[in-house]
């Protein structure tokens, strides 16, 4: 019974520490936002409608993406969260910039951006991250089953 109680205060005492470090990791990169948004971005939002919006969503999803992907390291289920995460950037980018051409009407003045390169770019920035967490994934099990035989 002793062995049982120390063992579940090891196991509390790790996931105290997940969750304060998902927790740091959370605060850090919201005060990141927070700070580009107040210096650069948000004079651009008077100008573009719905850009905070946009933005907003994707902080908050990425973010809990990430927190719940820090509170699970440790399990195969930290690689499924990143894969949602490099995922979720993808559809979250072309979504957001409509495939990469946005036109914005603004009193008499029609201006046609085309951020297909960057698009390019970010998606396949994304990729890397996706196929990291799915490499990651095949290392883990992989030790894993080198564990189960030994």
């Amino acid at each position: 019974m002793v062995e049982t109680a120390d063992n579940l205060k090891t196991k509390l005492r790790k996931f105290t520490f997940k969750a304060l470090k998902a927790t740091v990791k959370g605060v850090i990169f919201y005060v990141i936002y927070f700070v580009l948004w107040t210096m650069f971005l948000a004079h651009a939002a008077a100008l573009v409608p719905g850009l905070q919006q946009i933005i907003e969503t994707f902080v908050i999803v990425y973010i809990v993406l990430m927190v719940v992907g820090e509170l699970t390291s440790g399990t195969i289920y930290r690689f499924f969260f990143d894969a949602a995460k490099a995922l979720f950037v993808i559809g979250y980018l072309i979504f957001s910039l409509k495939g990469g051409v946005i036109d914005v009407s603004f009193e008499n003045v029609n201006l046609l951006v085309d951020l297909r390169i960057f698009l390019s770019i970010a998606i396949l920035l994304s990729l890397l991250g996706l196929a990291k967490s799915v490499l990651g994934a095949i290392n883990f099990m992989s030790e894993k089953a080198e564990y189960a035989y030994v």
